[in-house]
């Protein structure tokens, strides 16, 4: 089930439930809104940043309890609201300024924007590539009415509702193996948001949503178990998601330094006494989670071996520091 609505034509009565009193009985009767009409869904909010303050505030049980608590004219009860929120919003006086704050940009407060698990920063950037293709688009659609032929066969219908369907009916668990590996990736998310000057929010519902979003990519696999790959996975998308947010020299930056973030990550891994070697599978998962591709760490690797800052042996299963 999936809700369409905006921001300028949604209350937080539209959103939520409504009291209504029975034209025949004169019973009041609960009336449900977007959310509880879009339970166990997705419910789409367009123009997110042109609601109303009083009645933004009306989701904000239901992304933190997935339920609206209703006491009204006598009716006391709680409905479901197991509800995922697609919202958009535009930034404030029609453009993003990279040196403000997220919250300081849509003007949103900070409690409503850390409800969400992921925040990605969508900018119309001059690209003559980009922007040739987009006019052939509009332009070919104006003149035909139709699509421009694509150049590959999308799936059907039919059977995208069929593998959604079966996904929505496993429910993986997280094995115990995983729980300290979940728990001191956390832990060093918040370091690194402490230390860094970091414009999002790094709280317990990070926790949340890397726990989320590691048993949706489970259940895109159809597996029962959350694997490591998955948490790395969630991780890795909570990272790019940061970083779109970031101004854009920073961006800019992390673009052309990516082999030396890398080595860093490696240097602070190896130990400081005796041997300083380190596995390739620990580095390359420690990589992974902070959002760097496995092409990049292994051309990291390689280069810094040519380099002669270290050597791995013939298995490449181990990187030694000379």
């Amino acid at each position: 089930m999936c809700q369409y609505t905006t921001g300028r034509g949604s209350s937080g009565v539209g959103l939520t439930a409504a009291v209504m009193k029975d034209p025949i009985t004169g019973e009041m009767t609960l009336e449900g809104g977007a959310l509880v009409l879009a339970d166990q869904g997705v419910c789409c909010i367009d123009e997110f940043d042109k609601m109303m303050e009083g009645d933004r505030t009306a989701i904000h049980e239901v992304m933190e309890q997935q339920t609206i608590s209703i006491a009204k004219a006598g009716i006391m009860t709680s409905l479901n609201a197991r509800v995922s929120i697609l919202a958009a919003a535009n930034p404030a006086y029609g453009r993003y300024n990279p040196k403000k704050s997220i919250e300081q940009n849509i003007q949103l407060p900070a409690a409503l924007l850390s409800r969400f698990d992921l925040l990605w920063l969508m900018q119309d950037k001059a690209d003559r590539e980009n922007d040739l293709r987009l006019a052939q688009h509009i332009t070919y659609v104006h003149q035909h009415n139709i699509q421009p032929p694509a150049q590959f066969t999308p799936l059907e219908m039919k059977l995208m509702r069929r593998y959604i369907a079966l996904c929505k009916k496993k429910q993986p668990v997280i094995p115990e193996n995983l729980a300290d590996y979940i728990t001191g990736a956390y832990v060093e998310m918040r370091k690194e948001a402490r230390n860094s000057k970091d414009t999002t929010f790094t709280s317990a519902r990070t926790l949340l949503a890397i726990l989320r979003l590691s048993t949706a990519l489970a259940r895109l696999r159809l597996a029962d178990a959350v694997e490591k790959e998955d948490v790395n996975e969630a991780m890795r998308l909570m990272e790019m998601s940061k970083d779109s947010l970031n101004p854009a020299h920073e961006m800019h930056n992390r673009a052309h330094n990516v082999t030396d973030q890398i080595f860093s990550i490696v240097r602070e891994m190896a130990p400081t006494k005796g041997l300083r070697s380190v596995k390739i599978t620990e580095v390359m998962e420690q990589c992974v989670s902070k959002g760097f591709k496995p092409d990049q760490v292994d051309a990291c690797i390689e280069e810094y071996e040519e380099l002669n800052v270290w050597q791995t042996n013939q298995a490449h299963t181990k990187i030694t520091f000379i």
